[in-house]
């Protein structure tokens, strides 16, 4: 018998999970990130909108991670898992990752939180930039043994 301890997912999380979701697609819709003419301005640097909202999820985030780091007070998450925070060394993948999934964003307007928005709202045509993102995932997951650490 095995001694590691399975997470436990209450039936209660997963309504929670969805609320939030569409909670996202919503502050995502609003802030008009799912918006083709957003994103092509972005890149064509046009305007700043995106670039802006951007910019705010980062600062968030940054505010957000050092909160949790100050205040937490044990070494566990609200699930019981170990929470561990590591630095990662920059790689070369890194910079070829961000520029694939850039272009891939250029020619699709949708980078991944978005698509699930663009759906919600009716586009339809985002199930096929679903379809690409789903086949992307498996080609690197399939070839991910043959890249460098």
């Amino acid at each position: 018998m095995s001694d590691v301890k399975k997470p436990s997912n209450p039936w209660w999380k997963f309504p929670l999970w969805l609320l939030l979701g569409v909670g996202f697609g919503a502050v995502l819709t609003s802030a008009q990130v799912i918006s083709v003419v957003r994103v092509r301005r972005m890149f064509a640097f046009e305007e700043p909108h995106m670039f802006l909202v951007i910019g705010a999820a980062v600062v968030t985030g940054v505010i957000s991670m050092l909160l949790v780091k100050a205040l937490r007070k044990s070494k566990t998450d609200l699930s019981g898992e170990a929470m561990e925070f590591k630095d990662r060394p920059m790689q070369p993948g890194i910079i070829v990752g961000g520029l694939l999934f850039g272009v891939g964003w250029y020619f699709t307007a949708a980078c991944p939180g978005p698509i699930y928005a663009l759906i919600g709202t009716g586009t339809w045509t985002a199930f096929a930039i679903l379809g690409g993102a789903l086949v992307g995932t498996f080609l690197f997951g399939a070839v991910k043994k043959y890249l460098p650490a």
